[in-house]
């Protein structure tokens, strides 16, 4: 039988693409919108969830193993983007985005954790991201959220592997997706002192996902991953200095290594 995957968030944008890779390679995928009736002729089957809904996820993951007796691997990869200075940001903003990228991947996970645990077998693949490794200016609050699921996974991987349950995260760089059309923009306030610089850095930001690389990349190293007997606990996906970018941290005084970030984001 071919293994059964949940996407979430795989109306679009890198879920879509994975979602359409696998289901070529012969993969049951189930993506998730929170209103799949909007959406037509979707190329996989779409079920309802909103990761910020405990109701939702459990009846969705419920319809799933019904259907199919079975639910092999997760990807974790609903979230939103959230911009803007530390001062300038709405804490309520900020509490939104931690909701749906951090505790709303927490509470899928809690949610098929019982049928993989039934199974003796699962994957779970978190979605982070490579700003997760490191602060970003005006990106702050989306770096802590995915700074945040990773240590998780690390956590997960040790407490579920006795039940035969394997966890990794995959972290991808700037793909060109419609992210930043989702996005939490903090307005570019007239009386901010953190006027010019931010809006310059919002205008990078929207070039970096232009250009961005194509998501066919995430969907392949997904399906590397799952064919994997055993993954490693973190993966890595963009271009060379991208994931250079982590490597320097590592091995650069932090003086010196915020200093090139100041200077790349023209700060």
């Amino acid at each position: 039988m071919s293994k059964v995957v949940l996407i979430t968030g795989g109306s679009s944008g890198i879920g879509k693409s994975v979602g359409v890779f696998l289901t070529q390679k012969g993969f049951t995928v189930y993506g998730t919108s929170r209103n799949p009736q909007k959406i037509d002729n979707h190329p996989f089957n779409l079920v309802a969830l909103d990761v910020n809904d405990t109701n939702s996820i459990a009846k969705a993951v419920q319809e799933i193993i019904a259907k199919e007796g079975q639910l092999d691997v997760l990807v974790n990869n609903a979230g939103m983007g959230i911009t803007g200075s530390i001062e300038d940001t709405p804490t309520a903003e900020m509490r939104k985005v931690f909701d749906t990228n951090f505790f709303g991947a927490i509470d899928v996970i809690k949610a098929v954790l019982p049928q993989m645990r039934t199974q003796k077998s699962g994957l779970i693949i978190n979605v982070t991201s490579i700003a997760g490794y490191m602060g970003l200016p005006f990106r702050g609050i989306y770096s802590a959220t995915k700074g945040a699921l990773e240590l998780t996974t690390e956590t997960l991987s040790m407490e579920v592997k006795q039940f035969g349950i394997k966890v990794t995260n995959v972290a991808p760089g700037d793909f060109a997706t419609n992210i930043a059309s989702g996005r939490y923009h903090t307005p570019v306030f007239e009386t901010s002192p953190y006027k010019e610089v931010y809006q310059n850095n919002l205008n990078l930001m929207d070039a970096d996902v232009d250009s961005g690389e194509d998501p066919i990349a995430m969907a392949e190293a997904i399906y590397k991953i799952i064919n994997n007997s055993n993954p490693k606990l973190h993966y890595k996906v963009g271009s060379f200095m991208q994931k250079f970018s982590i490597v320097l941290k590592r091995i650069l005084p932090d003086s010196v290594y915020e200093k090139l970030l100041m200077n790349n984001f023209k700060m």
